[in-house]
């Protein structure tokens, strides 16, 4: 009798947040946050947030920004069954987006601050092996690559009308700037990344994702076997001489990758 083992696919995710070496040599925090969580039904939830580098508490208003939108996701029993609707998708994005808005301005209010204070971009990401999803307000870029190779923007930088110029979560007209994707295909591959990545993982002639950037990281997360070892790795490749060249920033970066095992 033969035996046919079962396919099982799960995430494996690297991620890091690194300080910039402008906020280095300025004795400054990194601003950046970014929070992620594998849900029942192997729905992968992310968040990624750069605080404003002229807000005093930008960083409060990162953390608090990420951990609320991961939280909400996380309690709102979303399952792979109810993500097949597009109209379930688009609500549960949304309320982890209102939510992480209400944090902020509920921590602005305790701290005594002013909202732009706590001044932060947001982008949460939902992924299924057969889905993912995006919504995004302010700078910065999340991909996803299909198993025919595919790889896609889903979202680009909102920069404004001017150069350094964003759109953040504490803005006043933040929700109707915010960006939301959806897309269905085999997923294999996502990513998200705060701007202080975008000059290299962008061609923003074309305003597409750079190859040669993102599948080797993507390769990377594959063969990561022990993923402690490999957040090292990640962060040693984000503090690089490669990387630190090109941009002087707060740099974050989320990768996953769809690991099949045999049962």
């Amino acid at each position: 009798m033969n035996i046919t083992s079962k396919q099982i696919s799960h995430w494996r995710v690297v991620a890091a947040s690194v300080c910039g070496t402008s906020h280095i040599r300025n004795n400054q925090l990194c601003q950046d946050a970014h929070h992620w969580q594998l849900l029942p039904g192997n729905v992968l939830v992310i968040a990624a947030a750069d605080g404003a580098g002229s807000a005093s508490q930008g960083k409060v208003g990162a953390m608090v920004a990420v951990e609320t939108a991961i939280e909400t996701l996380s309690i709102q029993e979303i399952t792979p069954d109810s993500l097949a609707d597009d109209a379930i998708v688009q609500s549960v994005l949304n309320q982890a987006l209102l939510s992480a808005k209400k944090a902020v301005e509920d921590e602005a209010v305790a701290c005594s601050k002013q909202l732009q204070d706590l001044a932060t971009t947001l982008i949460i990401m939902v992924a299924t092996p057969d889905m993912v999803a995006v919504v995004q307000i302010g700078d910065g870029l999340a991909v996803a690559k299909d198993d025919q190779g595919n790889l896609l923007a889903l979202t680009i930088p909102d920069n404004g009308e001017y150069i350094n110029q964003t759109t953040f979560l504490t803005s006043p007209h933040a929700l109707n700037a915010a960006q939301m994707r959806l897309w269905r295909e085999s997923i294999v591959n996502v990513g998200v990344l705060t701007d202080g990545l975008q000059m290299l993982a962008l061609n923003m002639v074309v305003g597409e994702p750079h190859k040669p950037f993102f599948f080797p990281l993507f390769d990377f997360v594959e063969n990561a076997a022990d993923e402690t070892i490999a957040k090292e790795q990640l962060v040693r490749f984000l503090g690089s001489e490669r990387i630190t060249q090109r941009t002087d920033d707060d740099l974050t970066l989320i990768l996953a990758s769809l690991i099949e095992r045999r049962d």
